[in-house]
Order: C-alpha cells, then structure tokens, then sequence
C-alpha cells in the first residue's frame, strides 16, 4: 500500500493526517505547536510524529510517496519560509529540513492555497479545477487555484486577498502595516468594527444592542430580521463582493468558496456577498458559483496531501 502525510502547521497545534493512494483518509491526528525560541522545535516535532506513525503502522519508506505541509506564510518555490509571525520563523529551509529529517519527499506551500487546493479536491470546490477560496477569520487568506494546480506566485504572496486595497481614504492602519485593506471590513474584526460604527450613530433600535458584538452576533440578529444588522452585512458583501469582481477579471474562476469562522454563519452570507458581486462583475464571469467550505478543519491536510498525490 502507498500512502502519503498532509500536515496543517497553526499557531496552536499542527494538524496531521495519513492518506492512501486513492485519497482516503486513514488517520488523523494532532500535536501541539511549540512556538517558543522562536519555533526552532516544530520541524523536528512533525518529523518525529510521522516516524512514529511510520513505526506505528509499519510503514517502510518505500511505501511513502511523501510529506505535504502547510504553513501560515509565503514559500518560495523551492520551499522556503521566509517569515512567520505565527510561528516565529524569519528564515526557514523548511522543505530541506523536513527531507533531512524524515528523509522523504516533502512540499511546502502557504496553508490557505493548501487548503483551496483541498477545498477543490473534496470540499466545496467538488468537480471543478478553477477555483478561488477565501477565509474569512480574524483576518482573511485566500487561495488560487487553477487547472487544478495552487498559484504561489514569485514571492509565495499569491492569494493574500485581504490585503487587496478598497478604501483609499482609510485612515486606521491595517495589521500588515497599510491602510485600506479589505480585511479591516470583511474579516471577523472588521465586520465588528462596521458593526460599533453603525451602533455609534443615531439612536437605532437594534439587537446587537442587546449582546457583545461579534460577527456571529451580527449574522444571527440578520437572520431576525434586525434592520441595523442587515444594514452591516450589506456593507460587508459591498466590498468583499466589489473585491471578488475585480479579481475574477483576473482569474476567471469557476466557484469562489467561501470558509473560515465566519463561514460558520451558513448560507445567510453569500446572497449579501453574490449580489455586489453582480453588480461589478465583467458580463463573461457574471455566472461563477458561490459556496461554502465543506472540509472545515481537515481542509489544510487534505490539500497537503493532494500535492503529493499529484494536483
């Protein structure tokens, strides 16, 4: 039997996952991300978790085709972290490492095209090999993929849709240093911070009033029928769906998938988000598909591993 490892690198823990050929998911497991002296532990932490699954399993090498990994940055092409807040790397030959610890073949891309690449195999990207996904969370990540193949880019950027600029006069600074940036309106903390906006104005008769504030809060009094609520995500699916015209000019994708926490929310968000898309969308992609991510937490493995299957 032929099998490879798909690997989902977080800030918290490192997802792991064992596949055989045919893609089916054998094993899944988890180890914690030790972050400290600067991560130097977490390489050899996920090489030592697959040679104890190996030895578990009795695996022969021979019978690995590989080691897939995600990781929360950009990777050059031949497998370089070049920084990593999350995981305190600032340099990292992490697909050279990996191979010398394990001594298998290993690919390492940037976790959100990892999992648009998973989302595309088995999730909610199913049948298609054009696909966009866009994670809405405390920031927003996103992942191209096309003809069925991740697109990394020249620096491992590709896909950092959160930082597409949308408000030119924006005066607060976004996380990555700029201003305007589309995640400080469509990510979780942004949909807040549209949301206390709306609460600083007249007096308004809302729900939100009522609870904490948070993107859940703000979708579920939508679906209340709360008229302030409704007013936010309106606001919400203006710039992320004016965001994904411009980028489907670009890409031409045939779904844009939608997941992350704020996903979470359900099927309440896309109509908000499809229809400023309608309204700024070139007439020859006004037909691609919204869905919902399907894999949730098992999207980063799964993707992982397709690279090794073959994309």
């Amino acid at each position: 039997m032929k099998c490879c490892f798909g690997v989902d690198v977080g800030g918290t823990t490192v997802k792991m996952g064992l596949f055989g050929e045919s893609g089916k998911i054998l094993d899944k497991w988890e180890i914690v991300t030790r972050t400290e002296n600067k991560g130097e532990a977490i390489l050899g932490d996920i090489s030592a978790s697959i040679l104890n699954k190996m030895q578990e399993r009795q695996l022969d090498k021979s019978a690995v085709l590989g080691v897939g990994v995600g990781v929360p940055a950009p990777v050059t092409g031949d497998g370089i972290v070049t920084g990593s807040a999350n995981l305190g790397w600032k340099y990292k030959e992490a697909k050279k490492e990996l191979e010398s610890f394990t001594g298998l073949k290993t690919r390492i891309e940037n976790d959100a095209n990892v999992a648009a690449l998973g989302e595309m195999w088995k999730g909610g990207g199913l049948g298609q090999k054009n696909i966009v996904m866009v994670t809405l969370g405390t920031g927003i990540g996103g992942g191209v993929v096309i003809d069925g193949k991740i697109v990394p880019g020249a620096h491992g950027s590709a896909g950092e849709i959160g930082h597409i600029c949308v408000n030119y006069e924006e005066t607060d600074v976004c996380g990555c240093g700029n201003f305007g940036c589309l995640e400080q309106y469509a990510s979780a903390t942004g949909i807040v911070r549209l949301a206390k906006k709306k609460l600083a104005q007249a007096e308004i008769d809302t729900i939100l009033k009522k609870e904490e504030v948070s993107a859940k809060s703000v979708f579920e009094a939508v679906k209340a029928g709360d008229a302030a609520a409704t007013e936010v995500a309106e606001q919400f699916g203006r710039y992320l769906g004016y965001t994904l015209a411009n980028l489907a000019a670009v890409v031409d994708p045939a779904v844009f998938v939608i997941g992350g926490g704020v996903s979470k929310a359900g099927e309440v968000l896309i109509p908000f988000i499809q229809k400023s898309y309608l309204e700024r969308a070139l007439f020859a992609v006004k037909d691609v598909k919204f869905t919902l991510a399907a894999l949730g937490n098992d999207a980063g493995i799964c993707g992982s591993a397709k690279m090794i299957l073959g994309e």
